[in-house]
């Protein structure tokens, strides 16, 4: 599944998946348990596939960093938890991403990263390296 369906709500934890769309915004469904709720637009909203972090030279797209995790893992939950102290999360984070940020991405960053990895992983949502393939027979399927 691509992180484009993939939605971070502000005053809402974990993360939820795009169901369909309303006339005044949409129906998301909790990955922590499974509830559907209705999203107006007014919410603050963060598509995953939007996001980056900052490094030194750019931005990285969230779901490169997220790769990076799974592969240091090994496809396993992170080996830190989100409520780690701050040095830890900072120096899990380094591993990592070596070239981040330090200024502009902040240890409430890096906790949101790692319990998004988690929540992921959990379900299965991981593999990326489709989604591309998805968008593209989903065109080819619209040229039909």
């Amino acid at each position: 599944m691509s992180l484009e369906k993939i939605l971070s709500i502000g005053g809402k934890p974990g993360l939820y998946k795009l169901i369909t769309q309303t006339r005044g915004g949409f129906v998301a469904e909790s990955l922590i348990d499974n509830k559907r709720i209705s999203v107006s637009v007014q919410n603050n909203i963060s598509v995953l596939s939007e996001i980056a972090i900052y490094t030194l030279e750019e931005e990285v797209p969230l779901k490169q960093v997220l790769e990076r995790i799974k592969e240091k893992e090994n496809g396993q939950e992170s080996s830190v938890k989100p409520k780690d102290s701050k040095d830890k999360l900072e120096e899990y984070f380094f591993d990592v991403l070596p070239n981040y940020d330090e200024d502009r991405v902040y240890a409430s960053d890096i906790k949101k990263v790692i319990q998004w990895y988690n929540l992921l992983q959990k379900h299965d949502m991981l593999d990326f390296a489709d989604s591309n393939d998805d968008s593209q027979a989903d065109a080819k399927d619209e040229e039909e």
